[in-house]
């Protein structure tokens, strides 16, 4: 089966839902093409997984201070060269087309008659799920950024919906955590204006992760670490951390809630989809939400010993064995039977 899989590169959470999707495929004899837009080419990273995959700018988003910035977004993006990608992408040869909230290869297949798959988080607000601040931009990008024929939503919840449980990696390294390291995960954020945040709470270490680097004119406490965006280190420092602080993207929380990290999430402003996911958290008594970097709610949640642990089955093998099989019908019993091996408790 030739399968072709458009994947959103702009945040790093589709790229890891692929990374869970990928070796599976691999291994039902599928011969897949791969295809990453949203961000520049040169900084994609450890991305052998997917072997000789192509690569087109495609559609992203302009934020600032943790706000998305529409009108910046609408002059950033290349609409005449994102046209002319999707129509000379030719999928007529594949059997399969996959697309994880990637526009090119949704537009193109839609443009020539193919029934394509969407997978991903976004195809869940396809239901009547918890949704937070409904703008008419926002649930714009949600119906026509990538559209699909058939979508497989993925939540932490099925809201009595076809929608599957978050698909992950679920070899996750589990060891003994170390109860003072915290890894901070805010990409949206200004990793400046974060450490002046963290520098009060000496009592831990934060393990920051970002794309850019501080300022090194001021001192660094030694309790802060920034560190490159590096999957190998970050799988390492997020496997022995005892919480995390991130934005409210949907692949990070749910790797945090299936090892039991306590979670603190801040969602990014005018993002629907991020803004929804913090009221989901707190609706299913997940995690804690912060609507804005804010010193004393980060102290109150730094002191507090509990978190949840979301135990969950191996999503992206029966999402594979589904997709082999050709039918591509969304049947309750299989969701149903899929949510059956989740299990809760307290960590």
């Amino acid at each position: 089966m030739k399968v072709f899989y458009g994947v959103q590169a702009t945040g790093n959470g589709h790229i890891t839902r692929a990374r869970a999707i990928a070796p599976k495929l691999k291994q039902a004899g599928a011969e897949v093409t791969y295809l990453f837009t949203g961000r520049p080419w040169e900084k994609l990273f450890e991305m052998e997984i997917f072997g000789d995959y192509q690569w087109r700018a495609g559609l992203t988003f302009e934020t600032r201070f943790g706000n998305v910035r529409y009108l910046k977004t609408a002059f950033r993006n290349n609409l005449a060269a994102f046209v002319r990608d999707v129509k000379n992408l030719d999928l007529s040869s594949y059997d399969i087309v996959i697309s994880d909230f990637e526009p090119v290869t949704a537009w193109a297949a839609r443009i020539q008659g193919i029934k394509t798959v969407g997978i991903g988080h976004q195809y869940a607000f396809g239901y009547d799920i918890p949704k937070a601040e409904v703008d008419f931009m926002g649930s714009q990008v949600l119906k026509y950024f990538a559209p699909v024929a058939v979508g497989l939503g993925v939540h932490w919840h099925h809201f009595h919906y076809p929608i599957l449980p978050p698909i992950i990696e679920t070899d996750l390294e589990s060891v003994s955590v170390q109860q003072d390291k915290i890894i901070v995960y805010l990409p949206f954020e200004d990793v400046n204006h974060v450490i002046r945040l963290l520098k009060p709470f000496r009592q831990r270490q934060f393990h920051i992760y970002s794309s850019t680097m501080p300022d090194e004119r001021h001192p660094r406490p030694e309790h802060i670490h920034v560190k490159q965006l590096s999957r190998t280190g970050f799988r390492q420092d997020f496997a022995d951390a005892a919480g995390v602080i991130c934005n409210s993207g949907f692949e990070l929380t749910s790797e945090a809630l299936h090892l039991g990290k306590k979670l603190l999430v801040k969602p990014l402003h005018r993002q629907m989809e991020q803004l929804s996911n913090a009221l989901a958290l707190e609706l299913l008594q997940l995690g804690q939400v912060m609507q804005n970097l804010d010193g004393p709610t980060i102290e109150a949640w730094l002191q507090q010993s509990r978190a949840s642990r979301v135990a969950y089955p191996d999503v992206a093998q029966s999402v594979v064995d589904w997709l082999m099989q050709g039918d591509l019908a969304v049947d309750k019993s299989w969701v149903d039977s899929i949510w059956s091996r989740v299990q809760r408790s307290e960590a």
